[in-house]
């Protein structure tokens, strides 16, 4: 009897053996059904992150040399001002250029609401004193110009007001900013540049005119051929 129970309980062990085995293979998804879900919840991810969490923008002047270079392709942070923080002088930020809400500038905070900025001979003062000087800016033009012709060098004393930036390029002596056209209000910052995830050098890249078709093929021909001189390989992953 004993033996007989033994046999009869290794059967049933071997039964539900083959039964969970057929149930595996009935059940088990085709490789084709992984990757499509897989592909699914990574453009899903993808889609969140780039609306709510981060934006990817090209530079496209150079007014922020020698920190961000024509052609940076660059990480913007749309979560870094939320939660009680506020934005910082030397902070790089991209934000709706206050004359045209329709274009995007990056600059970097020099000074914030109720500071008080000049520039004398190029020299920027917050509140009386010496403003830091970021290690990438730069001023290329020697001249020195007075007040009544240009505020790029001198300027000021200016008040910023309340909940509002002044903002300024590193490339100081060629950038169009607060100098120029006033401070930033804090609704038209969109977010904290990050780091540089790809960077191409400028160069006579083929023009866009509809219907794109030819234009498509000298693109892919153009990036094929310069690929990789134009990369610039040391500035990929670079922080801001």
């Amino acid at each position: 009897m004993e033996q007989d129970f033994l046999i009869q309980e290794i059967t049933r062990a071997e039964s539900n053996k083959k039964a969970r085995k057929v149930l595996e293979t009935k059940y088990q998804k085709p490789l084709w059904r992984e990757y499509l879900e897989t592909a699914v919840i990574a453009l899903v991810a993808a889609i969140i992150l780039r609306i709510f969490v981060v934006s990817a923008y090209r530079v496209s002047s150079s007014s922020m040399e020698d920190t961000i270079f024509e052609g940076d392709y660059i990480f913007v942070n749309k979560l870094a001002y939320d939660f009680g923080n506020d934005p910082q002088p030397g902070d790089i930020i991209v934000f709706k250029y206050p004359n045209n809400p329709e274009k995007h500038y990056i600059k970097r905070i020099t000074a914030t609401g109720a500071d008080v900025v000049q520039i004398a001979d190029k020299v920027v003062y917050v509140n009386e004193e010496v403003a830091e000087i970021p290690p990438g800016s730069k001023q290329t033009d020697k001249r020195n110009i007075p007040g009544d012709l240009s505020f790029r060098d001198n300027f000021g004393p200016y008040n910023v007001p309340i909940d509002q930036y002044f903002v300024m390029g590193d490339n100081r002596d060629d950038s169009r900013d607060s100098r120029f056209w006033g401070s930033v209000p804090r609704e038209n910052i969109l977010g904290k540049a990050v780091f540089v995830y790809w960077s191409w050098t400028p160069g006579d890249a083929p023009a866009w005119e509809f219907p794109y078709i030819i234009e498509t093929v000298q693109w892919v021909g153009y990036g094929l051929f310069n690929f990789p001189s134009h990369i610039r390989w040391e500035r990929l992953g670079s922080a801001l």
